[in-house]
């Protein structure tokens, strides 16, 4: 039987993610839910709970968690009241892997507690890896515990490695598929809506990551990720767009050879592989039919029109503490703008702002990086929320 728990149960990473387990459970390959979290969707969370009967169970709303406690679906389920009891129980518990799907900075403490006691981490968080890879990584080694991406670019990554020697890498590809502002010039950005930027084509996603993906913040932030987790050169790391979403990354070889995995755009095929790792388990999933892709098309991402992609790029060259800056600055800058507070150009500013404001340093500790995280988000709130 393997254990899991899901933070973030409630979001489309961690709803996908229970569609897996109810998957795997009907194919032979019994999984059952240790711990469900939500940040406030309490309805539906309450019939998660009915149907999994978790262990524990976590809402980062206080009112929210207040008001659930006086009816709890099932008896027994312990409910988690303060981030504090989050950690004591993610430190205590037996269960085998953490599905962090959590959206954010607030998803690297409770990455990190997992590890310490011995947890492997299916990871959709990958802003635990942009703020803090190489700690990150020092922790997975010392504890001997795995850490597998659920981003459907590293795990087609990840798969077309399988059985490779990974000295013979000489690019790592991953696509994008542009967002719904592919093709768009820099003037027609800025006046984009809210609403135009929450339309993504191809992925059905919550706000913040949509947004990213307008930006191209996210596949900047993948880039980054791509580095920690494969442990490759920043200059062997390439974007390339592609609006289909069939083709989730490529590998290109010493030998000129290039491997790609393909895929309806689900995320469930990289949520059961990172749980079920290195087994591959049947599933009824939708399949692809080759004889209805009327076109694969690809083309150079334009760093001049969406800045995000390549101020990432220029602080994956500096490294130091700049990702922090970066990951909180844009966390803040996409609240601003889905509060209509600035305009959907102006979170690149705001970005690079702080960036030129910042004085990084190369030794650091966790307690550093939560220190800059909070004084960026202190100190762009308060210019703009008033």
């Amino acid at each position: 039987m393997r254990k899991i728990g899901v933070l973030g149960s409630t979001g489309s990473i961690g709803c996908n993610t229970l569609e897996v387990v109810r998957n795997l459970n009907n194919n032979g390959f019994p999984v059952s839910v240790s711990l469900l979290s939500t940040n406030g969707n309490t309805e539906l969370l309450r019939n998660q709970v009915s149907e999994f009967k978790p262990e524990a169970i976590f809402i980062g709303n206080g009112e929210k968690s207040a008001e659930f406690s006086n009816n709890c679906p099932v008896p027994g389920t312990r409910l988690l009241r303060t981030k504090q009891d989050l950690l004591e129980y993610l430190s205590v518990s037996d269960f085998d892997t953490l599905v962090n799907a959590i959206v954010g900075f607030a998803g690297l403490i409770p990455t990190i507690e997992s590890i310490k006691s011995g947890k492997n981490i299916a990871l959709a968080n990958k802003e635990t890896l942009v703020v803090a890879g190489k700690l990150v990584n020092e922790l997975v080694n010392e504890y001997n515990v795995s850490l597998l991406p659920i981003d459907s670019e590293h795990s087609a990554i990840l798969q077309c490695l399988a059985g490779e020697d990974k000295s013979q890498i000489n690019k790592l590809i991953l696509t994008a598929s542009g967002g719904p502002f592919r093709g768009w010039k820099y003037s027609e950005l800025k006046n984009v809506t809210v609403e135009q930027a929450l339309q993504h084509p191809n992925w059905n996603m919550g706000d913040k990551i949509t947004i990213d993906s307008a930006t191209l913040m996210n596949k900047g932030l993948e880039v980054i990720e791509a580095n920690s987790l494969f442990n490759i050169d920043v200059n062997r790391i390439h974007v390339v767009m592609h609006p289909q979403s069939i083709i989730h990354s490529f590998v290109e070889f010493s030998d000129g050879s290039v491997k790609a995995q393909m895929g309806l755009p689900d995320m469930k095929i990289p949520i059961q592989y990172a749980i079920t790792y290195p087994s591959r388990i049947s599933s009824s999933y939708d399949r692809m039919d080759f004889t209805n892709l009327q076109d694969l098309t690809f083309e150079k991402p334009d760093l001049d029109t969406f800045k995000c992609l390549a101020i990432a790029y220029e602080v994956l060259k500096k490294g130091g503490t700049y990702p922090v800056v970066l990951n909180s600055a844009n966390e803040i800058a996409v609240k601003l703008f889905l509060d209509g507070r600035i305009g959907f150009t102006q979170i690149a500013d705001l970005i690079e702002k702080e960036l030129e404001s910042h004085k990084s340093c190369d030794n650091y500790k966790i307690e550093d990086l939560i220190c800059i995280d909070e004084d960026v988000r202190n100190r762009m709130t308060a210019n703009y929320y008033h």
